[in-house]
C-alpha cells in the first residue's frame, strides 16, 4: 500500500519516521538527494515498470550504503589512548571486527580485481598478515626520553638553562640525544634484520587479477581477491569455494549450487517444522559453536567408498581428534595412538565400529541435500586438532593457514588474516598489554637511584644552610649548582641506551643463527629458563622417516608388498605426505618392486587416511584386473583381512615388538575384485634422533636446563626415543594430567618429576606450563600449531619451531627457522651472554652514581668544595660513551639459569662505589700537600686540583667496567678501544686545563703528574678487582636475592586443581543441559566446546587473555 500510495502521489512529502528511504538517506548522509534519485525521476511506462525502477534504485542505494558502512552493521569499537595525549581515551574501530561488504564478494572469477579496487580495500583492511604490534617510529624515539632516569636529566636541562650554564646545557642535551639515537638505531637495525628474515619465509599465493594468473606474496591479498588453491598449498586467507579449477566459466558450479538449493527446499518441505540445516560459519569468522557427537567429522570411508561425507566435514570445530600438529608433522595422517600401541588396537577399533554404527543411526542435518562432488580436501588440524582431511564442496568456506590435501579450486577471499578465524584466535593471546619484567627492573633501579639523589641532595642543602649558601649565587658555589651536579651524577642516563643496545646487538646475532627474537625483552626470559618443554619431531628427532626392514608374511614377496604399499599412497609428488614419501622412496633399494609398477597400473580412486577406519585405500587396475590396496594401522588391516588366528597372533606380536623398539608400524593388504582381503606384511618406520641431540641434551643439563619431552606419539615410542637420547624414561600418558585423580600438590609433584608426556594435546601443554610456573620454574615451551598459541603465550619464553603456523609465530617470543634442539640451546647460551653484559653494566653504573654522591656530599659538607659542574657533565658523558661498546664485548655464559638478584647487585655496587669514593678522597688528601698547585703530594711539578680530580674519577670509573664484566674472557677490541679513547681524551683535558676555571697555571697539569694519576688509578682498580672477586665467592651473596625454584605450596596447588576440575564439571553439566551447546554470547563470551571433559582452543585462548596480567606478575616474582 505504501508503494502504491507513493506511485500515486510522487510529490507528496512523507514523514521520515514512516520509512521514507529518501529522507532517511538525506538524514544519514547530511545532504540533499541527487536529482536523479528523487521519486519524480523513476516514472516508467507503466505501473510495474516504475516499480522495477524503484527496486533497482533501492538496490543501488543499499549497495553504496554497504560499501560505506560495512553492510550497514554497527561498527565494533575498542578504546585506545591518543599518543600525543596519553591521558585521553578514544574509541577506534577494531581491526579484527571489521566486516567485509557483501558486494565485495561479487568479483568476476575470470577477471579478478583491478588496481583501484585493490588499493581501496587495502586501505580499509590492511595487509593480509598477522601483525605483531608495531610501535610508531617517532614514539619509539620519544620513548628514550621517558622514565625516572631520563626525567631527572630533563630537570637538569631546565636547571642548566635557568642558571645560564650553556656548557652544561649543551653537553646534557648531547648526552640525552646521543643515548636516544644510539638506542633507537640499534633496536631498529635489529628489527630490520628480523623483518628481512621474516620476508624470506613469506607465503606465496596465486591470484587472478586483470584476467591473468599471478603469483604474489600472500600478504598482498585483499578481500574479494580470486585465489587459486591446489593440492599441497597453504590456504592464504579465509575464502569461499567458487568452482573447481577446470570449471573456468563457473557453469558447473552454478548447477551444483542450484541443485543444492533445490534439495534444501525439498528437504524443508518434507521436514515440516524440522530444524533447518546448521548455518555455515559467517564471513566474519565467528560462529556459535555446537557440540556434536564424537564421530561427526566423517563416516568410515573404508567401509563404503561411494558414501558421501556429511555436513560435519565443513565445520572446523567439529573434531574428535586433538592430536598435536607435532605428531602430524612426523606421521602425516596415518599415525594414530592405536597403531603405536597394538596391544589396545583391537579395543579401540571395536569402539570405532560402535561409534560408526551409532552415527549411522543419528539424524544427519545434511542428509538428502545434494552438494555435488567434493572439489577440495583440506587439513584443518592446525585449527581443530583433528587429523582427518575434511572434504569441501562448492560454496563451502576454507580457512587461513589450513593445508590443501587434494583438489584445485577457485576461491574468493572473504576475510584477510586479521579478520580470519585464525586471526581472531591469535588476537586473543597476542593483544595483551602490560609492562614487561625487564622494563620494571630498569624502572625500579632508576626510581631507587632517584630516591638516593634526593636523600644526598637533602643532606647537601642542610649543610649549605649551615654555611649560609645562597640559592643561585655565587656562580660556582650555590645550592642550585649543587642540585644540578647531583642530578647529573645521581642517575645513569645511559642505562636505557646501553641495555637496549646490548639486547639489540644480541638479537641481531641470534637472527643470523636463525632465531628471530620477536621482542628484545624475551632475551632476558630465555637466559633464565631452567625447564624446556620440547616437542619431539624435528627438534629432538631428524623429522626424516625411514623404513626399517619390512616384514612380509609367509609366502609373500617383500617386493610385492612394497609395490602394494606404494599403490596405496598418494602419487602427487608435489605434496607428498611424510608417510607416503618414505613409502615411495623406499623402493630405491628394491629394484624388483619398481619393475612391478611398470606394467601400466591405473588408479581409479584414492581415499586418504581416515582416523575412524585407520587406513588408506586405493582402487587400481592392471591388465584388466581390479584391485583394492590398503595400508594402515596393523590391527585395522587385520580386522579387514580376518586372517587365521595363528597368523593374526603372529602379526600382533611382531607389531608389539616394533612398537617397543620405537617403530611406527603399518599393515599392508590387497584385495582382488571378487576375492577376499589378503594380509601381506608390516612396514616398520622410524624417525631417528638427530645426530647432535644426545650431546646437546647433555650440554643442556650442564647449563642447568632440564628437557621435558611433550609428544603426540604413543608412550612406547616416546620412551624408546628417550632411551636413545639419554633422557629420563619417566614418560607418561597425558591422560593422567586430566583424569589421574591426584590432589593438586601430588599433580604438581608428578609433572615436576616426569621426564615427558606422550599423546599430548594443546591443553596438556598449557597445563604443564602452568603447573611448572606455579612451582617457580621459568619455562620455555615449543609449539607450531594454532592450538599451541595459548601455551606459547603462557610460557615464560614461547618458542615457535621451524614450520610453525602464523598464529604460533605471532604468540611466540622467539621464532626458530631451523630445526633441532641445538639451535635452542645455542640461543639460551647467547641470551645468557647478553644478560651477563647487561648485569655487568648495571653493577658498574650504580657504583659510579654512588661513587660521586658519597665523595661530593662529604666534600661539600667538610670542605665546601665540589668538582666544577662543567667537568661533571663530561664525566657523565665519558661514563656512557665508552661503555656502549659493552654490547660487543666477549662475555662468558653462566652455567646455570640467571636472574637479576637485585639485593646482591645493590650490595656489590655499594661496596664498589664506597671504595671508589675512598680512592678519590685519598688522592684529594695528597693534594693538601701542594701549595697553589705547585710541587707536593701527587703533583710532580704543577697541576690543577679540579683537573687532577677529574682525571682520577674518569679513569677509575672507566676501568671499573673491566672489573664488573668478570674475568672469564678477554675484553673485546671494541670495548678496549672505546675505553682507551676516553682515557686519552680525559688526559688531554687534564694536561691543557680545559674548563678548569681560575685554577693556578691556567689549569694546566704536567705530564709526569698525569702519569702518577694513571698509576694511582690503576692501583685503585686492582683493589676493586680483588674485592669484587672475593664478594662473588661468598656463598651467602651468591644466593642473595635468588628465587627458590621448585617450592611446594600444597594448599594453593590443591585449591587450583580442585577449581579446575570444578570448572570442567560445570562445563559438562552446561553442555548436557543445552544438548551439547554451551551457552555463549557472540563477541565477548567464551566459545567453548566440551569434548569428553576437555576444553577446545578457544577456552584456553580466552584463559590466556584473561590471565596475562597476573601471569606477567608471576614471571616478575620468579625473576627477582
Amino acid at each position: 500500500m505504501a508503494i502504491a500510495e507513493k506511485l500515486r502521489h510522487p510529490g507528496h512529502h512523507k514523514d521520515p519516521e514512516k520509512g521514507d528511504p529518501d529522507k532517511e538517506a538525506q538524514r544519514n548522509d547530511g545532504k540533499e538527494p541527487a536529482a536523479d534519485d528523487t521519486d519524480d525521476n523513476i516514472e516508467g511506462s507503466d505501473e510495474y515498470d516504475t516499480l522495477l525502477k524503484f527496486i533497482d534504485r533501492e538496490a543501488e542505494r543499499q549497495r553504496k550504503h554497504d560499501e560505506e558502512a560495512g553492510d550497514g552493521e554497527e561498527k565494533k569499537m575498542k578504546k585506545t589512548r591518543v599518543w600525543y595525549m596519553p591521558w585521553k581515551v578514544v574509541e577506534v574501530e577494531d581491526d579484527t571486527e571489521k566486516t567485509v561488504p557483501k558486494n565485495w564478494m561479487e568479483t568476476d572469477m575470470t577477471k579478478g580485481l583491478d588496481d583501484s579496487a585493490i588499493t581501496e580495500r587495502r586501505q580499509k583492511f590492511g595487509y593480509n598478515e598477522l601483525e605483531s604490534k608495531k610501535d610508531n617510529v617517532f614514539l619509539k624515539f620519544i620513548g628514550y626520553f621517558r622514565g625516572p632516569i631520563l626525567y631527572v636529566m630533563e630537570v637538569a636541562v631546565v636547571l642548566a638553562a635557568g642558571l645560564l650554564d650553556w656548557i652544561d646545557l649543551g653537553v646534557i642535551c648531547a648526552i640525552l640525544l646521543l643515548n636516544a639515537f644510539v638506542g633507537w638505531y640499534q633496536e631498529k637495525q635489529a628489527g630490520d634484520i628480523v623483518e628481512k628474515l621474516k620476508a624470506g619465509i613469506a607465503m606465496k599465493a596465486t591470484v587472478v587479477r586483470g584476467g591473468k594468473e599471478l603469483e604474489i606474496d600472500a600478504r598482498d591479498i585483499v578481500p574479494g581477491d580470486i585465489c587459486i588453491v591446489e593440492e599441497g598449498q597453504t590456504i592464504p586467507a579465509d575464502g569461499r569455494i567458487l568452482a573447481s579449477y577446470d570449471d573456468k566459466d563457473g557453469s558447473k558450479a552454478k548447477q551444483i549450487l542450484d541443485k543444492k538449493q533445490q534439495s534444501k527446499e525439498q528437504k524443508n518441505k518434507k521436514g515440516g517444522n524440522g530444524a533447518p540445516p546448521a548455518p555455515d560459519i559467517p564471513a566474519n569468522g565467528t560462529e556459535e559453536r555446537k557440540e556434536v557427537p564424537e564421530t561427526s567429522p566423517d563416516k568410515p570411508t573404508g567401509e563404503d567408498p561411494n558414501e558421501k561425507p556429511t555436513a560435519g566435514d565443513h565445520a572446523p570445530d567439529k573434531a574428535d581428534d586433538d592430536r598435536t600438529s607435532e605428531d602430524r608433522k612426523t606421521s602425516g595422517d596415518v599415525h594414530s595412538d592405536a597403531e603405536e600401541r597394538p596391544d589396545v588396537e583391537g579395543e579401540k577399533d571395536d569402539e570405532d565400529d560402535k561409534k560408526g554404527e551409532k552415527k549411522d543411526n543419528e539424524d544427519d542435518e545434511d542428509k538428502g541435500i545434494d552438494k555435488g562432488p567434493s572439489v577440495l580436501s583440506v587439513d584443518q588440524s592446525a585449527i581443530t586438532g583433528e587429523s582427518l582431511a575434511v572434504d569441501k564442496y562448492v560454496g563451502d568456506e576454507v580457512y587461513y593457514t589450513c593445508n590443501t590435501k587434494r583438489g584445485k579450486v577457485y576461491i574468493v577471499v572473504i576475510n584477510s588474516a586479521k579478520q580470519s578465524f585464525v586471526g581472531k584466535t591469535a588476537g586473543l593471546v597476542t593483544n595483551s598489554s602490560g609492562t614487561g619484567h625487564f622494563q620494571q627492573v630498569m624502572n625500579q633501579i632508576g626510581t631507587s637511584l632517584l630516591i638516593l639523589v634526593i636523600i644526598w641532595l637533602f643532606a647537601v642543602w642542610i649543610g649549605g644552610f649551615f654555611r649560609g649558601l645562597n640559592i643561585s649565587t655565587p656562580q660556582d658555589n650555590n645550592l642550585l649548582i649543587y642540585s644540578l651536579i647531583f642530578f647529573i651524577i645521581g642517575v645513569p642516563v645511559g642505562l636505557p641506551c646501553v641495555t637496549t643496545t646490548t639486547m639489540a646487538v644480541g638479537a641481531a646475532y641470534l637472527a643470523k643463527q636463525k632465531a628471530i627474537v620477536q621482542k628484545l625483552t624475551a632475551i632476558e626470559s630465555l637466559a633464565g629458563v631452567d625447564i624446556l618443554c620440547s616437542d619431539k619431531t624435528g627438534t629432538l628427532t631428524a623429522n626424516k622417516l625411514s623404513v626399517h626392514e619390512p616384514w612380509a608374511c609367509e609366502n609373500v614377496d617383500v617386493n610385492w608388498m612394497l609395490a602394494v604399499a606404494v599403490l596405496a599412497s598418494s602419487h602427487n609428488i608435489k605434496a607428498l605426505d611424510p608417510i607416503d614419501r618414505v613409502t615411495i622412496v623406499t623402493l630405491k633399494d628394491y629394484p624388483k618392486a619398481r619393475e612391478m609398477l611398470k606394467g601400466g597400473w591405473i588408479t581409479h580412486k584414492f581415499t586418504p587416511f581416515d582416523p575412524v577406519s585407520k587406513r588408506i585405500t586405493a582402487e587400481v587396475e592392471h591388465d584388466g584386473k581390479q584391485y583394492t590396496c590398503a595400508k594402515g594401522a596393523p590391527n585395522a588391516i587385520l580386522r579387514l583381512c580376518k586372517p587365521p588366528r595363528e597368523l593374526a597372533d603372529q602379526i600382533r606380536a611382531k607389531s608389539q615388538e616394533f612398537a617397543t623398539r620405537g617403530f611406527r608400524t603399518l599393515g599392508i593388504a590387497i584385495q582382488e575384485k571378487g576375492q577376499g582381503w589378503k594380509m601381506l606384511g608390516l612396514l616398520p618406520m622410524f624417525d631417528p634422533p638427530r645426530s647432535d641431540t644426545a650431546s646437546t641434551i647433555a650440554e643442556a643439563g650442564q647449563l642447568g636446563v632440564r628437557i621435558k619431552m611433550l609428544t603426540g606419539d604413543a608412550v612406547a615410542i616416546a620412551i624408546e626415543t628417550c632411551k636413545q637420547l639419554n633422557l629420563g624414561t619417566n614418560v607418561y600418558d597425558s591422560q593422567r594430567l586430566m583424569s589421574g585423580g591426584m590432589a593438586g600438590s601430588d599433580l604438581h609433584n608428578f609433572v615436576e618429576s616426569a621426564d615427558g608426556f606422550a599423546e599430548v594435546t594443546p591443553e596438556n601443554k598449557y597445563q604443564v606450563v602452568e603447573i611448572l610456573q606455579n612451582r617457580g620454574h621459568l619455562t620455555a615451551m615449543t609449539g607450531d600449531g594454532v592450538n599451541d598459541a595459548p601455551s606459547l603465550k603462557k610460557a615464560d619464553c614461547g618458542i615457535a619451531v621451524e614450520g610453525a603456523s602464523d598464529a604460533a609465530r605471532s604468540a611466540a617470543d622467539v621464532v626458530f627457522l631451523d630445526e633441532g634442539l641445538s639451535t635452542i640451546i645455542t640461543a639460551i647460551k647467547v641470551a645468557r651472554q647478553i644478560f651477563h653484559r647487561m648485569k655487568a653494566y648495571i653493577v658498574y653504573r650504580i657504583a659510579l652514581c654512588l661513587h660521586l654522591e658519597i665523595y661530593l656530599t662529604i666534600s661539600i659538607l667538610v670542605l665546601n668544595e665540589t668538582v666544577r659542574s662543567d667537568l661533571i657533565v663530561f664525566i657523565a658523558l665519558f661514563a656512557d660513551l665508552g661503555t656502549i661498546a659493552i654490547a660487543y664485548d666477549n662475555a662468558p655464559f653462566a652455567r646455570a639459569p640467571v636472574e637479576w638478584q637485585l639485593p646482591k647487585i645493590w650490595l656489590i655496587s655499594t661496596v664498589l662505589g664506597a671504595l671508589l669514593a675512598a680512592g678519590t678522597w685519598v688522592l684529594r688528601g695528597t693534594l693538601f700537600l701542594s701549595v697553589s698547585g705547585d710541587h707536593g703530594g701527587i703533583i710532580q711539578n704543577w697541576g690543577s686540583v679540579q683537573e687532577i680530580l677529574f682525571l682520577e674519577i674518569a679513569l677509575t670509573e672507566n676501568w671499573l667496567i673491566l672489573v664488573t664484566r668478570g674475568g672469564g674472557t678477554l675484553p673485546s677490541w671494541q670495548l678496549v678501544g672505546a675505553l682507551l679513547a676516553i682515557d686519552i681524551l680525559a688526559s688531554i683535558f687534564c694536561i691543557f686545563g680545559w674548563i678548569s676555571g681560575t685554577d693556578p697555571h691556567n689549569g694546566h697539569t704536567d705530564i709526569v703528574t698525569v702519569v702518577r694519576v694513571w698509576i694511582f688509578s690503576f692501583g685503585v682498580i686492582i683493589i676493586l678487582a680483588l674485592v669484587y672477586y672475593m664478594l662473588n665467592k661468598i656463598t651467602f651473596l651468591d644466593n642473595l636475592g635468588k628465587s627458590k625454584r621448585g617450592t611446594k605450596r600444597e594448599e594453593y596447588e590443591d585449591f587450583i586443581e580442585n577449581l579446575r576440575r570444578l570448572t570442567i564439571v560445570h562445563e559438562q553439566d552446561e553442555a548436557d543441559e543445552t544438548g551439547g551447546v554451551p551457552s555463549a554470547a557472540s563477541g565477548q563470551s567464551k566459545q567453548a566446546s566440551v569434548r569428553n571433559g576437555r576444553r577446545d582452543v578457544y577456552h584456553f585462548q580466552e584463559d590466556a587473555n584473561e590471565k596475562v596480567n597476573s601471569d606477567e606478575g608471576n614471571k616478575e616474582e620468579k625473576r627477582k
